[in-house]
């Protein structure tokens, strides 16, 4: 089974922390559809209507769709946490009219989950349902057909098993594993061609675009790989694990830490001196950092690694403001490229 997040746990510490989880719903509602405009009723100007469940999703749709097809984001901007997130009406409506829901899956964006199943039939691509599909992204780069419904059947060991700790299981944050986006954008093509057949070599060649931008991402971690293959680091919640693995680095952090961050409660006092000790004593390289679950755990370590001079390499579970999934992903690509550089010319301790 995955490993999941306790959300009535996570949105306890949110309300203990800031106080942000007050009102997200009301605030996401709000800036319902801000990447997009509102959902459209096909039958009035043939313009198929897309709701994704976060906008790194709705970007990937958007990426596909083009222009024809509008997408609609539930949950956006930097600040917001999906796991905390309660679907408001206006949520519920927009998903009803959508001819097309793309969502994380997982348990993820949970908030979805009694909405979807009181629609059955209703078209759906669920990310982490796909995640298991191998991708010419971590094989050799070999180009794939055009066929939408799926990419190359490449066998590629080791795409999935990393070279850290998954917690036991599969890792639900499946939109920074590029095997799995590419697979979600070419489904995308499959079903909005399946609905709007008139569009479908549309669909198809923005997938096979989408899919060519994306290697501009694996061209990087493949060059960290390479080049520093086996990088110890640390993070505080395992959000970036596809994307650590893909760059052939080992998470040092206790598994005791970063369960605890991702459940939600504070790390027992053994794990929390094990990874401070990791960081003041410079035994990784660098420190992944989610700054959306950030609380006075997580705000310590990072100092603890800022004193000793570690790169701290911050990452996002939702795109920020001005940019699309594949600009997300090659900017934290070249971050963690850079700081595990600099920690490559750093002097041991």
């Amino acid at each position: 089974m995955p490993f999941r997040r306790d959300r009535s746990r996570i949105r306890a510490r949110r309300a203990r922390g800031t106080g942000a989880a007050i009102g997200l719903a009301a605030v996401a509602a709000l800036s319902l559809g801000a990447c997009s405009t509102a959902p459209s009723d096909p039958a009035h100007d043939g313009r198929l209507s897309v709701v994704a469940s976060t906008n790194v999703w709705g970007s990937v749709a958007a990426a596909v769709a083009g222009d024809h097809a509008d997408i609609t984001s539930i949950v956006t901007g930097p600040s917001a946490d999906p796991h905390s997130y309660e679907a408001s009406p206006r949520d519920a409506a927009a998903l009803t009219d959508a001819d097309l829901v793309v969502y994380n899956g997982g348990g993820y964006d949970g908030f979805l989950d009694d909405i979807l199943d009181s629609m059955r039939g209703k078209p759906t691509v669920n990310a982490y349902d796909l995640h298991d599909t191998e991708s010419d992204l971590h094989a050799g780069h070999e180009e794939h057909g055009s066929d939408t419904g799926h990419v190359a059947d490449v066998a590629a060991e080791g795409t999935h098993a990393g070279h850290g700790h998954d917690h036991g299981g599969a890792n639900e944050h499946v939109w920074y594993d590029l095997p799995t986006v590419d697979t979600v954008a070419h489904r995308i093509a499959a079903e909005l061609s399946a609905l709007d057949p008139a569009n479908a070599d549309a669909y198809t060649a923005n997938a096979e675009a989408f899919h060519g931008k994306l290697h501009q991402v694996a061209d990087i971690t493949a060059g960290i790989a390479a080049a520093h293959p086996q990088t110890a680091i640390a993070q505080t919640e395992p959000i970036a694990h596809y994307l650590l693995a893909a760059a052939d680095l080992q998470d040092r952090t206790p598994t005791d830490f970063t369960r605890a961050i991702e459940e939600g409660n504070d790390p027992p006092p053994a794990a929390i001196a094990a990874t401070r000790d990791l960081l003041s004593g410079k035994k990784v390289g660098v420190l992944v950092y989610n700054t959306q679950t950030e609380d006075k755990v997580t705000l310590d370590i990072r100092s603890v690694a800022e004193s000793a001079g570690i790169p701290v390499v911050e990452v996002t579970e939702t795109l920020p403001d001005g940019v699309d999934y594949v600009q997300w992903q090659t900017a934290t690509a070249e971050r963690l490229a850079s700081a595990i550089d600099t920690a490559a010319g750093r002097p041991a301790a």
